[in-house]
């Protein structure tokens, strides 16, 4: 049972370094705070999801595997759309 634990505190930490990735974005975009200090934020937050998404594929199920790509793309959407208004 420790690997079925493990992959789903995994995709746990995937999901909310996602989840954490977009909240800064959206104040970034909403908020318009200290743009440059908002900004290396975001860039280390999407940072760290990609790695939490990288480990949790690891172990992934494929149910999860599903979901974890789309959150790859859901970041790289991210980044695109932080690269177009800068």
């Amino acid at each position: 049972m420790p690997y079925h634990k493990d992959k789903q505190q995994a995709f746990q930490a995937a999901q909310q370094g996602r989840e954490e990735a977009f909240d800064v974005y959206h104040e970034l975009v909403e908020k318009g705070a200290t743009y440059g200090q908002q900004l290396a934020h975001l860039k280390q937050e999407v940072n760290e999801a990609y790695q939490q998404i990288e480990n949790a594929l690891e172990v992934a199920s494929e149910h999860q595997r599903i979901q974890l790509e789309q959150y790859q793309r859901d970041l790289q959407s991210l980044v695109n759309e932080v690269n177009s208004i800068e």
